[in-house]
């Protein structure tokens, strides 16, 4: 049986000794790298490993489109059954909060086929909120036989997103911050804009609040996406800078009912890189 999406904290809480279960610590952050595992060893849920998304999550720039390529099926695999996630292990992955950056490894095991995976909704945030049992000490694994089957439909590059953009029946989402998707701020890549045609949907929206960062109800989702032009599309592209908060708007379309979004790998770091490729700002 394919576990929840979205599982919630007393139902982790009451969960925390079932050996078939693997809780994942995704902590991160594009500006301060270190803050993640800082974070971890600070307290963490007990019982917890700790993935980073930069090591762990990606491979090395360079490697591939963007800051954040994807890993290879050998690289994830490794990391996979350093911390003891096998065949049969459900995962659940939980970040500071909005699931931003614990959806890229709930992404990436489904595309590497396994499909048994959940994000804590609500992440440490709610978690330590409600007083749950906080741990610092950094549990030991017994490494688990991982299999890693990659598939190549879950992703698209630039030349897809090219194409797609001048589609009629396909729907390109930018899911980063208005001010970034508009060109009025650029933090992070040497070029601000988005890809041309892209519609602004910003994850940061697919929760409640800052203060409660539990995903909104599926019919919201459903209905903020179908505004955006979703529901009839054929085939809908997700991106952010470099492929990390993209898999949070994927895993929304899927809680709306949505699902089958692919990922542009390289996102705007890779599209930006190109100076022949068009840029467009404003809203």
């Amino acid at each position: 049986m394919t576990p929840p999406l979205l599982v919630p904290t007393e139902w982790l809480a009451a969960r925390l000794d079932d050996p078939s279960m693997r809780v994942v610590d995704v902590r991160w952050s594009v500006l301060d790298p270190d803050r993640g595992r800082i974070a971890y060893e600070t307290g963490h849920v007990p019982g917890a490993a700790f993935m980073n998304v930069d090591t762990d999550l990606s491979s090395p720039r360079g490697e591939g489109p963007g800051r954040h390529p994807l890993p290879t099926a050998t690289r994830f695999a490794e990391v996979a059954s350093r911390v003891g996630i096998g065949a049969g292990t459900h995962v659940v992955a939980y970040d500071f909060g909005d699931g931003s950056t614990a959806a890229r490894l709930w992404w990436l095991l489904r595309h590497f086929g396994h499909e048994r995976a959940s994000l804590l909704d609500g992440g440490f945030a709610r978690w330590s909120a409600e007083g749950w049992a906080v741990d610092d000490r950094v549990p030991a694994f017994a490494p688990a036989p991982f299999h890693a089957a990659p598939s190549p439909t879950r992703f698209v590059d630039a030349a897809d997103v090219e194409r797609l953009r001048r589609d009629p029946g396909a729907l390109v989402l930018d899911v980063r911050a208005p001010e970034r998707y508009e060109g009025r701020v650029e933090p992070i890549d040497p070029v601000a804009g988005h890809v041309p045609g892209a519609r602004n949907a910003p994850f940061a929206a697919n929760v409640r609040s800052v203060e409660d960062p539990r995903f909104r109800d599926p019919a919201e989702l459903r209905a903020r996406f179908s505004g955006l032009g979703a529901e009839g599309a054929e085939r809908i592209v997700c991106y952010c800078g470099s492929g990390v908060n993209a898999c949070q708007g994927i895993f929304s379309l899927e809680l709306a009912g949505l699902g089958g979004a692919l990922l542009y790998e390289g996102s705007w770091s890779d599209w930006c890189s190109d100076p022949s490729r068009p840029v467009a700002t404003g809203a």
